[in-house]
């Protein structure tokens, strides 16, 4: 029995009175709907710009070079610590405790709105999870593409930045999509903040109307559909990804690659 003849059994016009709801409040579901993708989006983006930087420096630090002087291993330490207090903490706290937290605590000090809050939220949140998603790409790299690198002049630097991050990114992009995904659906605990995403405008009909399920149905089918779409499109640009990867000559060396 599938959840249609369930809902069918023990509340018969349970669909028609959401699909009621859908009509109703459907600008304010829209609203939802758009402050959903946006901060999704945000959130993923700024996300993978922390997530390139920490996830960097925990790879780099964690390569202990013979080369390396006693400043510069000293150095490492100290980032390797300060990034992974960062992603232990974020990553072993939940976000709705998080929102509450940096919400009301620099409220007084930045006096901000929810909006750029809960952007600011899921970008920290995000940042920590792409962390260890881009160290795992980059150490998905071939090691010899690094000595590769070294061998005609690139710096350390250089060579992260185009050899080892361009295909570390592309190793990682079904789990940096994935966190797309999974920020639409997380984004809803922003509402604790007041934020007026999706769920925030569930809750306001639900106390409008009195009643709760067709509210909860209409937005869990149009989480469903956000996420479905979602995903569907990712893949393709995953395959997109995976075709131009495999249209290149499997001799190609990173000397090919820099000029």
């Amino acid at each position: 029995m599938n959840l249609i003849e369930v809902i069918s059994v023990t509340n018969p016009n349970m669909i028609v009175d959401a699909w009621n709801v859908f009509i109703k409040y459907k600008s304010l579901l829209l609203i939802g709907v758009r402050n959903t993708l946006i901060v999704a989006l945000i959130g993923t983006l700024v996300g993978l710009l922390i997530g390139l930087v920490i996830g960097a420096i925990r790879a780099v630090t964690q390569n202990k070079e013979a080369s390396d002087s006693a400043f510069i291993r000293i150095i490492k330490k100290i980032g390797y610590l300060i990034t992974s207090i960062y992603v232990s903490i974020i990553r072993g706290t939940p976000m709705m405790v998080q929102a509450m937290f940096l919400f009301y605590a620099l409220k007084p000090i930045l006096n901000w709105n929810p909006i750029s809050a809960a952007c600011v939220i899921i970008s920290i949140n995000t940042g920590a999870y792409m962390a260890e998603i881009i160290r795992s790409g980059i150490q998905s790299v071939d090691r010899g593409q690094s000595e590769a690198a070294r061998s005609i002049g690139m710096t350390s630097i250089q060579t992260m930045r185009y050899v080892i991050l361009p295909q570390a990114i592309k190793n990682a992009f079904p789990s940096i999509g994935n966190e797309f995904i999974v920020n639409i659906k997380d984004s809803s605990v922003l509402s604790v903040i007041g934020f007026s995403e999706l769920f925030w405008q569930a809750k306001s009909i639900a106390g409008s109307t009195f009643s709760t399920s067709e509210p909860f149905l209409v937005v869990a089918v149009m989480y469903f559909i956000l996420t479905y779409a979602t995903a569907m499109l990712l893949n393709y640009f995953e395959g997109r990804i995976n075709h131009t990867k495999s249209s290149f000559p499997a001799s190609q060396t990173v000397e090919d690659s820099t000029y």
